[in-house]
């Protein structure tokens, strides 16, 4: 067991424990930039870490009647099929299948990462300017479709990078539902990113992209640095958080699309 690996484990979910945002917008460009992971390695194995340590949250939120199932299953409706068609496309017209589609991965977690950014730095505006163009007014069957195109999104951009099903899949719903309290907005979003995980990394080990010793590496780390930083959340200013956390995204997005 590789003890650095452990110590970034911990430090992402601490990280994770403190803001909420998904341990993919950390873990995965740590995995491919530091430890040299190879890009779909690093994707699908996050995939699974997250499916698992996010779980445990959904059970949570669900017996406190946080979930709204009928939004989780229209977001599902359109990223379950979109991971596993964006998965099966590239594996089969890729040369060399998702290894050999390091360069479109390691782009597409940077788009990912740049979109999470802006997703963080503006969440506040996009929810203020959806209730002031009161979208809540939109016939119920049009924002049904814009909820299941939104999952489709997302299963596409989670299935490629790992990113998405955090920040930006709370951001699109503030968006659709203004007036849905902050607690079932985080719930939904929390109870779909399960699934669509779990179906993108099943998909990535049937492609052969799971490392299991590396996984269970993250997760010695990840699961107490959670629980610990679940404790320390109140202390710190979100205020400071946002933006140092949307500048290193940033950054690290702008790097692995340069490289």
């Amino acid at each position: 067991m590789d003890l650095a690996q452990v110590i970034s484990g911990f430090a992402v979910g601490a990280i994770v424990g403190v803001t909420g945002v998904g341990g993919g917008s950390l873990m995965t460009p740590l995995l491919v930039l530091l430890f040299g992971v190879a890009p779909a390695t690093a994707v699908g194995t996050d995939l699974l870490y997250a499916a698992i340590t996010k779980s445990g949250g959904t059970v949570i939120h669900a017996r406190r009647g946080h979930v709204d199932w009928r939004i989780v299953g229209l977001l599902a409706a359109g990223s379950l099929p979109a991971a596993a068609l964006t998965l099966f496309l590239v594996s089969r017209f890729a040369p060399g299948g998702l290894g050999g589609a390091a360069g479109v991965i390691k782009v597409s977690l940077g788009v990912a990462l740049l979109l999470t950014a802006l997703a963080l730095v503006f969440r506040r505006r996009l929810q203020a300017w959806a209730r002031s163009h009161d979208v809540e007014a939109l016939p119920p069957y049009r924002r049904a479709r814009l909820t299941v195109a939104t999952g489709a999104v997302l299963g596409t951009l989670v299935s490629l990078s790992s990113v998405g099903a955090g920040a930006l899949g709370v951001t699109a719903l503030f968006f659709l539902y203004p007036r849905l309290t902050a607690v079932r907005i985080v719930g939904a979003d929390l109870a779909h990113a399960v699934p669509l995980t779990l179906v993108a990394g099943l998909g990535h080990w049937w492609l052969g992209s799971i490392d299991w010793t590396l996984l269970g590496t993250l997760l010695v780390g990840s699961l107490p640095g959670i629980w610990l930083g679940s404790h320390f959340a109140h202390r710190i200013p979100e205020r400071v958080l946002r933006p140092t956390l949307a500048t290193m995204l940033v950054l690290v997005g702008g790097k692995l699309i340069a490289a």
